[in-house]
């Protein structure tokens, strides 16, 4: 996979592929990763990539003609790319959003700054754009690497576990389990037995009720739509669970039909 960012500050990138997982996967050549100066395309003297907005008001816009020249360069031939718009009005990024975006040959990331970008380039080249939040950053780069690292770990290989992935919070719907290691006890706080008996399906069901109940408490909305075996609506039921959960998602669909 090639993911390529347009930045005007590049450096910014520097240190955080150099780490972890996303380093071993350029290593492992799972990954190639671009990092394009946008100011090398700009062409006056001064490699200006931005200008007063036309109409006034405050801030300054990114120029579409450097943008569009950068995001040329970058493209690779013949390859199935989506370019994506780091801009705070965009589409909320999610798992769900990451794992379809992990589908695609090449990223092109833009790094958004100051005020956004000339209406024309989101216009001709932007296929959509994502939001990391509800906040505003100083520019792009950062959510840039929220995206990159999220979608990086889901290619085939990069992660050691082939298993990590797939159970991961959010990937089937519900937050992930409490974990532990070693030692068996901290501070007179012990590991539950259940996960020392070596029954596999006792450590299976107890954490179905541990993901369960941690979404209960913490995201409930996650809940929305959700359907449970056969089998894990009776372990939800013995753990105690099963009413709560089923009031739950009827609440959610109550609430999302009022609001259609």
């Amino acid at each position: 996979m090639f993911i390529d960012c347009l930045t005007i500050f590049p450096e910014f990138f520097v240190s955080p592929l150099q780490e972890g997982i996303v380093r071993r996967a350029l290593l492992d050549g799972k990954i190639e990763i671009g990092v394009h100066n946008i100011r090398e395309y700009a062409t006056d003297r001064h490699s200006m990539t931005d200008d007063r907005p036309f109409g006034g008001g405050e801030g300054m816009v990114m120029k579409p003609e450097p943008l569009s020249r950068c995001l040329h360069a970058a493209r690779k031939e013949g390859a199935d790319s989506r370019v994506i718009l780091l801009s705070p009005v965009g589409e909320q990024f999610d798992q769900k959003m990451a794992e379809r975006l992990a589908s695609h040959e090449q990223l092109i990331l833009v790094c958004g700054r100051y005020e956004g970008v000339d209406e024309r380039f989101r216009q001709q080249y932007v296929d959509e754009e994502i939001s990391i939040g509800d906040y505003v950053l100083t520019g792009g780069e950062l959510a840039a690497l929220v995206v990159l690292d999220a979608v990086i770990r889901l290619l085939p290989g990069v992660l050691g576990c082939g298993e990590s992935a797939t159970n991961d919070s959010f990937s089937c719907g519900l937050l992930k389990h409490r974990q532990y290691t070693r030692p068996r006890v901290f501070e007179n706080m012990a590991v539950p037995e259940v996960l020392l008996s070596g029954d596999h399906a006792a450590v299976a069901r107890h954490r179905l009720v541990e993901s369960v109940v941690l979404t209960l408490q913490r995201r409930p909305d996650l809940l929305a739509g959700m359907r449970f075996t056969p089998a894990e609506r009776k372990t939800l039921r013995q753990a105690g669970v099963l009413d709560q959960v089923d009031t739950a998602i009827r609440t959610l669909a109550q609430e999302k039909s009022h609001e259609g």
